[in-house]
């Protein structure tokens, strides 16, 4: 696989910099490239908050060569990189998540392992940079088990600002009742749960030429969103706050149909209890990809300001895009402002100072 893109509550203190000075026994997965400088917080106004940023551990990087499931972009990625870019368009904060298809790219017995050092890499970012970094946890899903050891993991031990999904996992997305245990455990911690479109399994070389990423990936999107609708997972699980990227994929332009369908079936029905529109209007949704004035249009008809955030997709896009994108699109200053930065202080308190 190929990854590539044309396109709970951390507690920041003393508690979460002893665990991770004492990480370099982790060995050379964790350690960052010589010679790193550490950057400090941003001494301006607040800026903004870029809720879709990628990172690619040493590890990780290795182990995608080694498949030959990567690219320049991948290999060439640094710490330092993200920081020149976060500095240019007014970036205060970047939460880190891996690309495109995660580890989906080893095997079952590598998931966990791999996992969890992108995770400890992630966290040591996050504390040698403070005020810069956040992280969404990567989860080795399909194997539920090791999800939920690396939840309590990615909590308790790294203090992660949230988990990071993909769309799918096989022939599996996430309102599928094989993950239901995961999601009860999620909501049990009122976590904030991202989530990255990658290409199923049935839909893969579909249109010749035309990488998945431009058509399946916004198309994956939606079907994550109509399985933990019409699950009836969103409904169970309430205090989950859920962040889907690319502006939700296809899901506006689908709205009529989504909110018809359990009119025709009482089964849905029953999982909806509060109705298709509360639930598509209590997720959030970045702006990774659609800082357009088409899709923003669609988007900000099935949902408010208030639901959508600021992401950029880096290093697949540059963050001045979206500065230049959101800011041609007409929003007033109070709105800008908000999904620059304030709906993500809302989902993520720790950055508000």
């Amino acid at each position: 696989m190929t990854v590539h893109e044309p396109d709970t509550m951390a507690r920041p203190g003393v508690a979460r910099r002893h665990f991770l000075a004492g990480m370099a026994a982790l060995g050379a997965s964790v350690a960052l490239p010589r010679g790193e400088s550490r950057a400090q917080p941003a001494a301006t106004k607040p800026g903004r908050i870029d809720v879709h940023h990628h990172l690619f551990p040493p590890t990780y990087v290795a182990e995608a060569r080694a498949r030959k499931a990567t690219e320049g972009i991948v290999n060439d990625w640094t710490p330092e990189k993200s920081v020149e870019d976060m500095d240019r368009a007014g970036v205060a904060v970047a939460i880190l998540s891996l690309a495109a298809g995660g580890v989906s790219f080893v095997d079952a017995s590598g998931l966990a392992r791999l996992a969890r050092e992108c995770n400890d890499y992630a966290a040591k970012l996050v504390a040698d940079h403070p005020g810069r970094f956040g992280m969404f946890a990567t989860m080795p899903l399909p194997n539920v088990e090791a999800t939920l050891r690396e939840i309590e993991y990615a909590f308790e031990t790294l203090k992660a600002d949230g988990v990071a999904f993909l769309t799918n996992y096989g022939d599996k997305w996430l309102g599928d009742p094989a993950f239901a245990p995961v999601m009860t455990e999620l909501n049990r911690r009122r976590a904030v749960v991202w989530t990255h479109p990658t290409t199923a399994n049935c839909c893969r070389n579909l249109v010749p030429d035309v990488p998945p990423s431009i058509v399946e990936w916004g198309t994956d999107t939606t079907r994550t969103i109509a399985s933990l609708v019409f699950s009836g997972t969103a409904a169970r699980c309430p205090d989950m706050k859920v962040i889907f990227s690319h502006g939700g994929g296809t899901m506006p332009f689908l709205m009529e149909r989504f909110v018809r369908l359990p009119l025709t079936n009482k089964n849905l029905a029953a999982r909806v209890p509060n109705g298709v529109e509360h639930e598509l209007r209590k997720f959030y949704y970045d702006t990774a990809q659609v800082a357009n004035p088409a899709p923003l249009a669609a988007l900000l008809k099935v949902v408010p300001t208030s639901q959508v955030v600021f992401g950029t997709d880096f290093p697949y896009r540059v963050s001045m895009d979206y500065v230049k994108g959101l800011g041609s699109y007409g929003f007033s200053a109070s709105d800008l402002g908000a999904i620059d930065r304030d709906n993500a202080v809302r989902l993520l308190p720790r950055f508000k100072a």
